[in-house]
């Protein structure tokens, strides 16, 4: 099962980088793009007022491309999901455990996570779509960095681990950060879109003339945020301390895993309460609850591989 789960990372990987690759061409090729718009003139312009007796078949107008190809791209999408899904499984039968005790498997678990909450976004919001193409870049990125600097072999947990508050505080931490990688994706994308509103016409600001509109962006950002938030709380600074009470004798000890993932708390409470404030602008309050993901990442490279601690957890289990 070891070996399958390993099989099955390597194609899911691939999975998620092809469907990245069919978002990217519909992005680039598809007639509402930059590319599509100008060959549909092209050959709009091309044909020239016709007598109404003539036998030529005025020209129209190319069937848009990137409906196929968007198509192609959430099957593929779905495809790395199951095969993401079946990895995560396999890992979990070979170890006799839940699947998340070293950062190899967290950083499965939270893709996984992340990638079912932008099949549901897409799902409930086709409109969407064009995001597809960062979030698959998101999780292609994220997957290639668990197995090149992450990979841990399967073993049993270490003894610290071995609580049923490895299931309530891990999971919860696992699915609230999830949802914050796809909500980066739309808050990433909104200041793209309203930096292209403004006018600026430079990269990464070309970018938006395809993504949803900014107001779209900016509501899908704070849906996500505010759902993932209260998990994140629950997580972090319940479930989390109450843990270490029972397996350390103190409810909170400043470790730097415990100093990292107060900060992203602070940092995501700053950006709801931005959010909620008229005066602050929601360009500001997005850059915000981006510096957020950036402490996440921070949490969860920085300070498993180079700070020592009470949750250095990053080869754990091998």
């Amino acid at each position: 099962m070891a070996e399958l789960s390993d099989q099955l990372m390597a194609f899911t990987v691939l999975a998620y980088l092809a469907a990245m690759v069919c978002y990217a061409a519909e992005y680039a090729f598809g007639n509402r793009s930059h590319i599509g718009r100008a060959a549909t003139r092209e050959l709009v312009g091309a044909g020239a007022p016709v007598p109404p007796d003539a036998t030529e078949i005025p020209p129209q107008p190319p069937r848009d491309r990137g409906v196929l190809l968007g198509l192609i791209a959430v099957g593929l999408n779905w495809l790395a999901f199951a095969l993401h899904l079946g990895t995560v499984v396999t890992r979990g039968i070979a170890a006799d455990r839940m699947p998340w005790g070293n950062m190899y498997e967290f950083i499965l678990a939270v893709t996984l996570v992340g990638s079912a909450v932008w099949l549901g976004v897409l799902t409930r919001k086709p409109a969407v779509r064009h995001l597809g193409l960062f979030a698959a870049l998101a999780l292609v990125v994220l997957l290639g960095a668990a197995g090149l600097i992450a990979y841990t072999p399967v073993g049993p947990l270490v003894p610290a681990l071995n609580s049923y508050w490895y299931i309530v505080h891990v999971s919860t931490i696992i699915v609230a950060s999830g949802i914050f990688l796809i909500g980066a994706v739309p808050a990433a994308m909104f200041l793209v879109r309203a930096g292209y509103d403004a006018g600026n016409r430079s990269f990464p600001y070309t970018l938006g003339a395809r993504v949803p509109s900014a107001q779209v962006l900016e509501r899908l950002t704070f849906r996500l945020h505010a759902f993932a938030f209260p998990l994140f709380t629950f997580g972090a600074l319940i479930a989390g301390p109450l843990w270490a009470e029972a397996s350390w004798g103190r409810y909170w000890g400043w470790d730097p895993k415990e100093v990292w993932a107060f900060i992203s708390w602070v940092v995501y409470a700053a950006y709801l309460h931005a959010r909620a404030t008229p005066s602050v602008r929601r360009s500001t309050a997005t850059w915000i609850a981006l510096i957020g993901f950036v402490t996440m990442l921070m949490n969860l490279f920085g300070v498993n591989l180079f700070f020592e601690g009470l949750h250095s957890y990053a080869n754990a289990g091998g």
